[in-house]
């Protein structure tokens, strides 16, 4: 166990942690020249396309350092995007220690810092690393001033590499073997192994990461998970290179996989503890806060026919993403479909990529929405995750909805244009940081406002160089409506929307106006109207189509002329009466699409 290092590397998007990791792979060996590739633990083509990180990987390296000492490295490698902030908590929770990478040309970002204090309150040693030093902008001694100031690092030791071209790679290899402490624990106690992921294998089921605790794990063992009771055999153990190489046992302290014939993946629970059938621990680890979807969508089949498709391209899915929550609903417009909870914006846009590329699943998306916390008159509470299922006014005593504690860091220049943005989206300022050139400024928000193009927003008032980040700090009280959409003076539940009641009236004509673009046009006007309750808060005339019932009459009496457009008045205001407007489905989804992209 003195020779295990068990460590993460935590950075923003984009700082070279992948890179990073690469190099260490080929330092250690862990492949071979030839079995090398750029982004070696980034195994998804949207990984390598989009440049992040999604999925957390583990590889097991062999490093001697030139004192002959050899070491055993366990890289858990981190997601950087604040959506997968759940998979860094958890590879941490297997780590002593950490390198805080940050690019030297962008210096500290707000994912930084989120990814440090979250090392910090584990109790992890943080390592601090200055990564791309070979940039010609590379600016090391101001991004030392912000680990030092903003992040409130020791600077003393601070580590300049460059993993593009290999410059201080073993220093850094050094100060992990020297620095981060080696794991502790009871090799000789009953064993305890945390699960710390797991994913879905065509040909061996589930393949479970996991951290040996106390303890040691054998092949052939048979082992039970605490959390249900179930009992396997072990039928290989191994550890990643980041290949999967079988080994007989792991010891205590060390990190690896297990493969124990379990065919479905909530059978291995994220968190739960692994223990010997024959020699059980009295009580399991206390394992990981779950997470929890922030973000509504519902997701219908392109056909009819073809749900069954794209429900199984779900369960498939959901095998390798334990965040991801499905529900079953139908909707009058679309028919079956699937609800999904996400955990933001960027883990809604994978799901929906990966649904295409890996499965040949295309499906129509609503607009994302967040949960509410309703409290019913009867003093009972309902989780509202849609707006029809909102119940009747006089039934609710109050409405609350999800805020997040946001952190944003932007060049001191741009803060105005910051705050103009925050405020405009219901944002309220807890704190304002100015180190230097950047200002660190923290926000009090609606998660609505946040999941609805803000981000874009953000980078456009910032000429793109601001970051973000932000965690769900619970539910507070708001002044909520639901706005139903009227089509022909009938209700259209699917377009029904939860806003703030002073926004309702400019978003209901927003919507009315995309709608009456949307619908085609028939032989009577049709009145479009946004309703809060009884109350008409906008409106919009999609124009009747109109035949020129003149066109036979080549002069003759006038009022020859004026009994035609009569009758042709009465037969539109009866049309009207007693017609119906078919919606395509076309314009639901130019309607919800654009919907989904629009402003707060």
């Amino acid at each position: 166990m003195e020779r295990i290092r068990n460590f993460s590397i935590i950075a923003h998007v984009d700082h070279g942690k992948s890179t990073l990791a690469d190099r260490f792979i080929s330092r250690c060996q862990g492949l071979s020249d030839r079995e090398m590739t750029a982004q070696v633990l980034d195994s998804m083509d949207l990984e390598r396309e989009r440049g992040i990180t999604i999925k957390a990987q583990t590889a097991t390296l062999d490093y001697r350092r030139a004192d002959g000492e050899s070491f055993m490295l366990n890289l858990i490698d981190t997601p950087g995007h604040a959506d997968f902030a759940y998979e860094v908590s958890r590879s941490l929770y297997a780590c002593e220690g950490a390198l805080l990478v940050v690019d030297a040309a962008q210096g500290v970002q707000a994912q930084t810092l989120a990814n440090c204090y979250k090392a910090v309150e584990q109790g992890l040693e943080i390592v601090p690393v200055v990564n791309k030093i070979d940039l010609p902008v590379a600016d090391v001694d101001r991004v030392a001033g912000e680990i030092r100031d903003i992040v409130g690092l020791d600077t003393a030791n601070l580590l300049r590499c460059s993993a593009k071209t290999g410059e201080g790679i073993d220093a850094v290899l050094d100060a992990i073997a020297g620095r981060i402490p080696p794991p502790t624990g009871d090799p000789a106690g009953p064993l305890q192994a945390l699960v710390a992921d797991s994913y879905f294998d065509a040909y061996a089921g589930v393949v479970i990461v996991v951290r040996v605790v106390n303890g040691t794990l054998r092949a052939n063992d048979r082992v039970r998970f605490m959390a249900t009771g179930a009992e396997r055999p072990v039928t290989e153990l191994g550890r990643f290179t980041p290949r999967r190489l079988p080994v007989k046992e792991l010891g205590c302290g060390e990190v690896g996989y297990v493969i124990a014939g379990v065919k479905d993946i909530a059978a291995a629970r994220v968190g739960d503890t692994l223990t010997l059938v024959s020699a059980p621990a009295a009580a399991p680890l206390p394992g990981f806060r779950t997470a929890k979807p922030q973000l509504y969508a519902s997701f219908f089949p392109l056909e009819a026919d073809l749900f069954g498709q794209l429900k199984d391209a779900f369960e498939r899915l959901k095998l390798n993403d334990a965040a991801l929550e499905l529900e079953t609903e139908n909707s009058v417009a679309f028919g079956q479909g699937i609800k999904c909870g996400f955990l933001g914006m960027l883990h809604m846009e994978i799901v929906q990529e990966r649904l295409v590329r890996e499965h040949n699943a295309g499906s129509i998306i609503t607009a994302p929405g967040v949960a509410h916390e309703v409290a019913l008159t009867d003093g009972s509470q309902r989780m509202v995750r849609a707006a029809y299922e909102l119940p009747p006014p006089e039934r609710i005593a109050s409405i609350r909805e999800p805020v997040a504690d946001v952190t944003i860091i932007a060049a001191a220049e741009h803060f105005g244009a910051v705050m103009q943005l925050c405020i405009a989206r219901r944002g309220v300022q807890q704190g304002l940081e100015q180190t230097g050139a950047q200002s660190v400024s923290r926000w009090r928000m609606p998660l609505a406002e946040l999941v609805t193009g803000f981000i874009d927003d953000l980078q456009s008032a910032t000429r793109g160089y601001a970051s973000l980040d932000y965690e769900l700090a619970g539910y507070e009280p708001a002044d909520i409506a639901r706005v139903d959409i009227l089509v022909n003076e009938e209700k259209v539940p699917a377009l029904a929307m939860l806003v703030p009641r002073s926004q309702a009236e400019r978003r209901g004509r927003e919507l009315l106006r995309r709608l009456a673009g949307s619908i085609p046009r028939q032989q009577f006007q049709v009145p479009l109207q946004a309703v809060i309750g009884g109350k008409i808060i906008a409106r919009e005339n999609l124009k009747a189509l109109r035949k020129n019932v003149l066109s036979k009459c080549y002069g003759g009496d006038v009022t020859r002329k004026k009994k035609l457009l009569e009758r042709q008045k009465k037969g539109k205001k009866r049309m009207r009466m007693f017609g119906s407007v078919e919606i395509p489905q076309e314009a639901f989804l130019a309607v919800l699409q654009k919907d989904a992209n629009a402003d707060g």
